[in-house]
């Protein structure tokens, strides 16, 4: 049979393998570099502030995205339970994205404004103090740190570098924004303005 001539031969199967891979490549991910929602922002996206970019950055150095997703797949199940299904154009800016693939926790991706900053900071200190059940770990540490302001012109370069519309007056001004400010008041300004530009109306 056809089959055992390519199963016997390990040259002309991994010649084989290649085209296939490179077929699905090219009628998957090629046309989707040139899809006008995939690669341009949605209305009134707008880069991370300083703080929100120095509690993004809070966010996945403790391990948060692990746990926590940040993309609503497009069924009813998702969309009835988190709000708007997650869409590329939310994503443009973000470098690396937190999609994430695991849900210990629920998925934070229309958390923003959901609950008051008060609630995120009790919820931090202490997760069980608002929600009994829950097994999230406490994080006391980010009330007592402050965030590094002398980092953040280089990060912002950096996203300036990738494409992210940051000015060089915002650049230079970023430092200052965030003396002084405690790193759970950047986590909390993260967390806040996450899914809030796209609409969760259904």
């Amino acid at each position: 049979m056809k089959h055992e001539v390519v199963e016997k031969n390990i040259g002309l199967m991994a010649l084989l393998i290649v085209l296939v891979i490179s077929g699905g490549f090219l009628v998957e991910i090629v046309p989707l570099f040139f899809l006008k929602e995939v690669n341009e922002p949605i209305a009134g996206l707008e880069p991370l502030t300083p703080l929100e970019m120095e509690g993004r950055d809070i966010y996945i150095r403790e391990g948060c995205h692990v746990c926590h997703t940040q993309m609503i797949r497009p069924f009813r199940a998702e969309t009835e339970r988190y709000g708007h299904y997650s869409v590329a154009g939310e994503f443009v800016y973000d470098h690396p994205f937190l999609w994430g693939s695991k849900r210990t926790g629920p998925d934070l991706a229309r958390v923003g404004g959901r609950y008051s900053d008060a609630w995120q900071r009790v919820h931090l200190y202490n997760p069980r103090d608002v929600v009994p059940e829950s097994t999230m770990p406490s994080f006391p540490w980010l009330f007592e740190r402050k965030v590094d302001a002398d980092g953040i012109t280089g990060k912002l370069e950096a996203y300036q570098t990738l494409g992210v519309p940051y000015t060089d007056e915002q650049i230079a001004s970023a430092p200052d924004e965030i003396r002084g400010k405690y790193e759970i008041e950047a986590l909390v300004a993260y967390l806040q303005q996450l899914g809030t530009v796209l609409s969760t109306k259904r």
